[in-house]
C-alpha cells in the first residue's frame, strides 16, 4: 500500500463484525462472501471468506466525513457479495442500508444486527450482517493508490478489554431479563427494514458471534444462577426484549430417553398398558358419605382434604343426605406433610364438626387391575380429639396416573382454578360425529301458483328454488324459458351436496322462489333428514314428486292449492360410499367411507404417550405470578379425538397420559396440538369471546413410522406470528406403530386411498373445499356441545381450516419444492452436457462407449435403469431417515420472510388493511402474476410453434418442412433404426472443437415458426 495520507479529524468507522446464514451461491452449496460500504463516493472492501456461509472479519473500514453536520442526513450502503474466481464476477447475497442517523460515538459503540435485504422482488436473500458504526477522531485512512481502495489494517482492530466484559456482566446481574443466547444462529424472528433499531449488545472477548435480539413485547427469559443465561451476552437498552436461541438444534427433533412404564427396575402390571409414559405417583383420597353428624342448624356441610399446604374442598350438600363421592388425588412430588386429614364442616363457618387424619406410611398401594379399594366407615375425632358420634366413609390408597379415579379426580395441582373452570381442566375422549353426503338433486317443478305480488304483473315468472339443511345454503338457477314447458312448470336439473351428521336432527327444506324485487316463497317442501334413503354404491335412487305446500294466504286458500296439486320433482339419498372429508386431504388421518359395512378390518395400531412439554413461553400474565400457562394437548386421528388434563401454571407440564386408535391405513396423519386453557381464570371466563390460545401442534405420518419400534423424540412446537416464526417449546411423545399382519399393510398400498364412491362420481375441487368447510363447522359445532367443550378454534387449528388461503410464503415454499423436484432432471442434463464439452475425456469416451453398447442391444436399457434404481435403493437404506419428519422453518420460508407478508398472511377475508397497503400488495402480486403470465405465455408459443408446423399459417415453413418428412421417411426405412440413432449420439457428443457456438439449423427453423402471440391484443 503506498499515498498514505491523512485527511480530516473526524472519520467514520464501519467495522464489519460477521455474517451469518447467508445464502449459497457458488452452486458448491457455499459462498465466497466480501463486504462492500459506500459512503460519499468512497467504496471499501473487506477480505474475502472462502467457502464459509457464516464468515466472521472483525475489519475495519474508514471513510472521510465532508461535513459532519450533513452526516444524519447521509446513508451508508453496505452490499455482501459473492466472489466467482472462475469468471472474474460475483453474485448479490444482501445489502443493508443505515442511516447516517444511527451512528454512535467514540467509545460507545456496539455491535448492532441488521437483517440483509433483497435488492429486487425476486431476489433470493437471506442472512444476517452484525456492524458496528461510530465516529473516530484516532483513526487513520490508509488509501491504495491502485483501485482507489481504502482499508485500514488489521493492527487497528482494538480487541475487547476485559474490564469491558466485567462491566456486561454486571449489567446482566442487575437485569437478567434483557438476556441473549449468544450462538452462530438462524434468526426466527421477523425480518427486520435495514433502517431499523436493532439492539446493540456488547461482545465476548476473543471471538464475536452474530446475536440474534427482537424487540418488542415477549416473555421473560430464565436466567441461570450468575445471571447469565447460557453464557449469553448482555444487552444496554430499555424496554422489553424477547431474546430466542437460534442454533443449529434450535428447531430440529431431539431424541430422549424417558423412563417408560417405570424404567427396567420397576415394572408392575401396568407396564404392558402403560409401557410409553412415564409413572406418576399419585395419593388418592375418596371421600364418600357422613351419617351421625351433630349438627342443629340445619345447613350444607362439606368435607375438606387437607395434606400439608394444599387443601381440597367437596361441593355442599344438605344435611339430610350427606353423600359427596368426591375423589382427590395429590401428586407424590408435592406431598409436604406424613399425615392427611379429612375435617367435616359447616359450609359457611371454619370450625369443623370432626376430622379423621392417616399417617401417610400406613397408605396401601393399589396396583391395577386390581379391584378398586372398598371405602369404609371412620369415626371422626371432635376439637379435643376425642371420638364423636359422626362418622364418614373413605378409601385413601397409593396409585399411579392408570388408574380408573385419576381421570375425574380434583388434582392438587389445579388447587387455584375456580369451581366453574375445574370441569375444563379433565381429560377427555370425544368422538366426531359420522358424517355423511345429502346429495339433492331438483329436476322440475309442476303447476307452480304464483304469489301474490307476481300474479298481478304481467311478466315472465323468474322461478328458481332454494334447498337448505341447517345453516348450508345453495340455490339453482333461474329457469330458462322453453317452447316445450308452460311458465307454472320450470325446469332446473341440478344437483347438490351438503354435510349433515349423525343423529340427523336436520330438515331438508325445498322452496320455490319467485324473484319480484326480493324472492318471494310460493311453495315448499320440508324433508327429515331420518326419511331419506341411503346408498353406499353408485346405483341411482328412485326420484320422488312432492307436494309443495303455500302459505302465501289464509288457510282457505292454502287448502285451495294444496288440492290444485303444486308438485316438485326431487332425488334425495345419502351417499354412504364417499369418505367425508373435514381435514386437509394431505394431512387426512381417516379415509373409511361414511357406511360401516363397507370398513376393511383395521390393520394395527397406533399408541401415543403424552409424555410433557419443556421451555414453554408464558402466554398470559396472571395476578401475583407473572407470565403463566396452562397447558393441555388434544390429538387427533380418525373419529377419535382425545384431550389431556390441564397442567395449571407450569411451563414444564408433564401429562404421561397413554392412547390408543385403530389404524385402516397406514398412509395417514395423526395431529397433536398443544394449547393455553383460558377457561380456569375466573376473571377470563366470563367474557364470552374467549379463546384457548395456540401453542403449536405436530404431525406424525404413520407411513414413515418403522413397525414395533418406540420412537421418543421431543418435537420444537413452532408458531408463526405477525412478528415471525417462534419456538413456543418443546412436546415430548412417545410413539408406537404396531402392525398386526404386514401382508395386510403392503396389501393397502396397492388399494386406491379413497374409497370407490369417488372415482365412479368424482367431486370437483370446488365442490371438496366447499364440503370440506362445511364438516368442520358440523364438527366444531357437536363438539362445542361436549363437556368440557372443545373449543371452536381448537378445531379449527387442528384441521388445518385455513390451508388453502393466499401466502406469499406458502408460495415461494411451494415454487422452491417444484424446483426441488426438478433439480434431479436439471442435474442429468447438466451432466449430460459436460460429457457433451469433454471436460473429462475419460468418463466421456465411457458414456459415449456405453450409449453405442445400449444402441446395439436396446433390450438392455430398461433392465439397465430398473437395476439401478434397485441398487440406489439399496444403497441409501443405510442412509434412511431415523427420526419422524417435523416442521421445518427452513422449507416452509418462515425464517427469511418478510414482515410485510406475514401480516398479508394473517389478514383477514376480506382484508381490514388501509386502502395504501392494499394497494401496494396488489401491485405486488401484479408483479408476480406478470411474472407467472410471461412464463406461461412462453410456453404457450413453444406449443403454438409444433402446431404450425402443418398449419400452413407459414406456406414456406410448411413446406420444408413436409418435404424433409417424406425424406426422413425414406432414409429411416431404408436403414436401421439403430443406425440412425447411433449416427445421431455420435453427432450429438462430438468434442466442443467441431462443433459450432451457433444454435443448430433445426432450432433456428423452429423458433422462425409463427404463433398466436401476434394476434393479441
Amino acid at each position: 500500500m503506498n499515498g498514505l495520507e491523512t485527511t480530516g479529524k473526524e472519520k467514520l468507522v464501519v467495522e464489519v463484525v460477521a455474517a451469518h446464514n447467508l445464502m449459497p451461491k457458488d452452486g458448491e452449496g457455499s459462498s465466497s462472501p466480501f463486504v462492500e460500504v459506500e459512503f460519499e463516493n468512497q467504496r471499501h472492501r473487506t477480505q474475502v471468506k472462502r467457502k464459509d456461509l457464516n464468515p466472521i472479519w472483525n475489519e475495519k473500514l474508514v471513510f472521510h466525513i465532508k461535513d459532519i453536520a450533513d452526516l444524519p442526513y447521509r446513508t451508508i450502503e453496505v452490499n455482501v457479495f459473492n466472489e466467482r474466481r472462475s469468471s472474474n464476477s460475483r453474485n448479490f447475497l444482501g445489502k443493508v442500508r443505515v442511516s447516517g442517523s444511527s451512528i454512535a460515538k467514540e467509545d460507545e459503540e456496539a455491535p448492532q444486527m441488521y437483517t440483509l435485504d433483497k435488492r429486487s422482488l425476486f431476489s433470493h436473500i437471506r442472512g444476517e450482517i452484525t456492524l458496528k458504526l461510530y465516529i473516530s477522531t484516532r483513526e487513520e485512512v490508509k488509501e491504495v493508490g491502485i483501485d482507489n481502495v481504502m482499508m485500514v489494517s488489521a493492527s487497528a482492530s482494538a480487541s475487547v478489554s476485559s474490564s469491558g466484559f466485567s462491566k456486561k456482566k454486571k449489567m446482566q446481574q442487575q437485569n437478567p431479563s434483557l438476556v441473549v443466547q449468544q450462538q452462530l444462529v438462524q434468526e426466527n424472528k421477523p425480518t427486520q427494514q435495514s433502517q431499523n433499531h436493532a439492539k446493540p449488545v456488547e461482545p465476548n472477548p476473543g471471538e464475536l458471534k452474530p446475536v440474534v435480539i427482537t424487540a418488542g413485547p415477549g416473555p421473560v427469559v430464565p436466567v441461570a444462577p450468575g445471571g447469565v443465561a447460557g453464557g449469553g451476552a448482555g444487552v444496554r437498552g430499555g424496554g422489553v426484549v424477547s431474546m430466542y436461541s437460534n442454533g443449529p438444534n434450535e428447531f430440529s427433533l431431539k431424541e430422549t430417553s424417558p423412563h417408560l412404564g417405570g424404567g427396567p427396575l420397576n415394572k408392575d402390571k401396568t407396564s404392558s398398558t402403560y409401557d410409553l409414559v412415564e409413572q406418576m405417583q399419585y395419593l388418592y383420597v375418596r371421600v364418600g358419605k357422613a351419617r351421625e353428624i351433630s349438627f342443629f342448624s340445619g345447613g350444607e356441610i362439606v368435607a375438606e382434604v387437607k395434606l400439608g399446604n394444599y387443601r381440597g374442598v367437596t361441593k355442599r350438600v344438605s344435611s339430610n343426605h350427606v353423600d359427596w363421592d368426591q375423589v382427590f388425588a395429590f401428586s407424590k412430588d408435592c406431598i409436604q406433610s406424613s399425615m392427611v386429614e379429612i375435617f367435616v364442616k359447616e359450609g359457611n363457618k371454619d370450625d369443623f364438626l370432626g376430622r379423621v387424619w392417616f399417617d401417610l406410611n400406613e397408605v396401601p398401594r393399589r396396583v391395577p387391575p386390581d379391584s378398586q379399594l372398598a371405602p369404609q366407615w371412620y369415626r371422626m375425632e371432635d376439637k379435643k380429639g376425642d371420638k364423636s358420634k359422626g362418622e364418614v366413609m373413605l378409601s385413601i390408597w397409593f396409585g399411579t396416573q392408570a388408574d380408573e379415579a385419576f381421570a375425574e379426580a380434583w388434582h392438587s395441582k389445579s388447587a387455584n382454578v375456580h369451581f366453574d373452570g375445574l370441569c375444563t381442566i379433565k381429560s377427555k375422549v370425544y368422538l366426531s360425529p359420522k358424517l355423511w353426503y345429502l346429495r339433492v338433486s331438483v329436476i322440475e317443478a309442476q303447476d307452480v301458483v304464483l304469489g301474490e305480488k307476481g300474479s298481478t304483473l304481467v311478466r315472465y315468472p323468474e322461478l328458481s328454488a332454494k334447498v337448505q339443511v341447517g345453516n348450508q345454503v345453495s340455490r339453482t338457477r333461474i329457469s330458462t324459458a322453453s317452447p316445450n314447458r308452460s311458465l307454472s312448470n320450470p325446469f332446473w336439473n341440478e344437483d347438490f351436496l351438503f354435510v349433515v351428521a349423525e343423529p340427523f336432527e336436520d330438515y331438508l327444506l325445498v322452496s320455490v322462489e319467485d324473484r319480484v324485487g326480493r324472492d318471494e316463497v310460493v311453495g315448499r317442501v320440508l324433508l327429515p333428514v331420518t326419511a331419506i334413503e341411503r346408498r353406499i354404491d353408485d346405483k341411482q335412487v328412485v326420484s320422488r314428486w312432492f307436494n309443495l305446500d303455500n302459505h302465501i294466504g289464509n288457510s282457505a286458500e292454502t287448502k285451495l292449492m294444496a288440492r290444485f296439486g303444486s308438485k316438485i320433482h326431487l332425488r334425495v339419498s345419502l351417499d354412504g360410499g364417499y369418505h367425508v372429508l373435514d381435514e386437509a386431504t394431505m394431512y387426512s388421518s381417516d379415509v373409511r367411507p361414511t357406511a360401516k359395512q363397507l370398513w376393511k378390518p383395521h390393520i394395527g395400531v397406533l399408541e401415543i404417550g403424552i409424555l410433557g412439554a419443556t421451555g414453554l413461553v408464558p402466554v398470559k400474565i396472571k395476578e401475583g405470578k407473572g407470565g403463566s400457562t396452562d397447558t393441555y394437548c388434544v390429538a387427533k386421528y380418525g373419529q377419535k379425538w382425545v384431550r389431556t388434563r390441564t397442567v395449571v401454571d407450569s411451563l414444564s407440564p408433564k401429562w404421561n397420559e397413554q392412547y390408543t386408535w385403530e389404524v385402516f391405513d397406514p398412509c395417514t396423519v395423526i395431529t397433536i396440538g398443544v394449547f393455553d386453557n383460558c377457561r380456569t381464570d375466573k376473571n377470563i371466563i366470563t367474557n364470552a369471546g374467549v379463546r384457548d390460545s395456540r401453542i403449536g401442534k405436530v404431525r406424525i405420518r404413520l407411513s414413515t413410522l418403522e413397525s414395533d419400534r418406540v420412537y421418543t423424540h421431543s418435537y420444537p412446537l413452532l408458531m408463526l406470528h405477525t412478528s415471525g416464526v417462534k419456538k413456543m417449546g418443546e412436546l415430548h411423545l412417545a410413539v408406537r406403530f404396531s402392525c398386526a399382519n404386514m401382508g395386510n399393510m403392503l396389501h393397502m398400498y396397492m388399494l386406491p386411498l379413497l374409497p370407490k364412491m369417488h372415482y365412479v362420481q368424482p367431486l370437483s375441487v370446488n365442490q371438496l373445499e366447499s364440503l370440506r368447510y362445511q364438516a368442520m363447522n358440523v364438527v366444531a359445532s357437536r363438539l362445542s356441545r361436549a363437556e368440557p367443550p372443545l373449543g371452536r378454534e381448537v378445531v379449527e387449528y387442528m384441521l388445518d381450516h385455513d390451508s388453502h388461503m393466499w401466502s406469499m410464503r406458502r408460495s415461494k415454499a411451494n415454487f422452491f419444492r417444484l424446483m426441488n423436484v426438478i433439480s434431479g432432471v436439471v442435474a442429468m442434463c447438466r451432466w449430460v452436457e459436460s460429457m457433451r464439452n469433454w471436460t473429462k475425456p475419460v468418463y466421456s469416451s465411457l458414456f459415449v462407449a456405453t450409449f453405442l453398447l445400449l444402441v446395439a442391444l436396446p433390450e438392455l436399457i430398461i433392465p439397465a435403469m430398473l437395476l439401478y434404481m434397485a441398487t440406489m435403493g439399496l444403497w441409501r437404506y443405510r442412509f434412511r431417515p431415523r427420526h419422524p419428519p417435523h416442521m421445518d422453518t427452513r422449507l416452509s420460508h418462515a425464517e427469511s420472510v418478510y414482515p410485510d407478508e406475514l401480516d398479508e398472511e394473517f389478514d383477514s377475508f376480506p382484508t381490514s388493511r388501509s386502502a395504501d397497503v392494499v394497494r401496494m400488495r396488489y401491485d405486488r402480486l401484479r408483479s408476480v402474476a406478470g411474472r407467472i403470465q410471461t412464463v406461461v405465455g412462453d410456453m404457450a408459443t413453444q406449443g403454438e410453434r409444433f402446431q404450425a408446423l402443418l398449419s400452413w399459417r407459414d406456406p414456406r415453413a410448411t413446406f420444408l418442412f413436409v418435404i424433409f418428412c417424406l425424406f426422413a421417411a425414406v432414409s429411416f426405412y431404408a436403414v436401421p433404426f439403430r443406425v440412425i440413432v447411433a449416427l445421431w449420439g455420435l453427432y450429438a457428443l462430438r468434442p466442443p472443437r467441431f462443433r459450432s457456438k451457433l444454435p443448430s439449423r433445426a432450432l433456428s427453423f423452429f423458433r422462425r415458426l409463427p404463433t398466436k402471440a401476434d394476434s393479441l391484443l
